[in-house]
């Protein structure tokens, strides 16, 4: 399937490893000229070269970290004719809701709300002016179904969710969509952190760890970056102009709700 896509110019936004790896990977494939981001050079440089020996195509580095203003304006400055905006960052720890403080509040808010908010702010109306923009946020399962130990987490992304459906409604015009994958159980280096959390806290191996959180799922199975990333370039194709505003869960069937 062509996703009519081939030289449009996207950022993914920690993209160093994991699912923003996967997705500018996905979008490289579909002939975009993909931006990668990161704040470690290093890492960020390998994960170009794996890009490029995946889809044979070669992709732009932008060193910045997403949690100050003025990385976020490195980012802004270096993508001015921007058609795909792939928002991105480290989820917020997880822990006691009693024990966070009000720095860990603020932090939270930083890089999964007012992070992609400002990216927003900064692209969508080129988007509108050029008739066409695409804004994928990679959110959380946890803004649908909220763990009081991922309280963190939900706060922030339930903001921004928030944010995206009230402006989803004005941009719908100008041919600008803006819609949230919510990721949960992928098979990345965030879940093995999780299952080694849960293997200390239950006093089990990883091993015994993994397979408990895996008859959690629905599917039985955990997902593959690959997979995500497929459901990324498609919101983000041209031929997903009339999908906006919505929240697609990707979780192997897992979320028990209708809604």
């Amino acid at each position: 399937m062509d996703l009519g896509i081939s030289g449009r110019s996207a950022l993914v936004c920690a993209s160093s490893k994991g699912l923003g790896l996967a997705c500018a990977s996905a979008l490289a494939l579909e002939g975009c000229n993909v931006t990668i981001n990161g704040r470690d050079s290093q890492a960020l440089e390998l994960a170009r070269e794996e890009i490029r020996e995946r889809s044979g195509a070669d992709v732009a580095t932008i060193v910045a970290d997403l949690n100050t203003v003025e990385g976020r304006e490195r980012i802004i400055a270096a993508c001015p004719q921007l058609d795909i905006l792939v928002n991105n960052n480290a989820g917020p720890p997880p822990g006691n809701w009693v024990d966070f403080q009000r720095d860990d509040w603020l932090a939270a808010m930083e890089s999964n709300m007012l992070a992609p908010i400002d990216l927003i702010q900064a692209f969508v109306p080129g988007m509108r002016q050029r008739k066409f923009g695409r804004v994928v946020n990679i959110t959380s399962a946890m803004v649908k179904a909220p763990l009081a130990h991922m309280t963190l987490s939900t706060a922030a992304r339930a903001g921004l969710t928030a944010f995206c459906k009230a402006i989803s409604r004005e941009v719908a015009v100008d041919n600008v969509t803006i819609n949230n994958l919510l990721p949960e159980r992928i098979d990345t280096g965030r879940q093995k952190f999780m299952i080694e959390r849960r293997a200390k806290l239950d006093g089990v191996s990883v091993e015994e760890a993994r397979r408990t959180i895996t008859n959690t799922i629905a599917a039985r199975r955990f997902g593959s970056p690959e997979e995500f990333a497929s459901a990324c370039a498609y919101l983000c194709s041209d031929l997903a102009g009339f999908i906006s505003g919505q929240n697609l869960q990707i979780d192997g069937g897992t979320y028990p709700g209708v809604i």
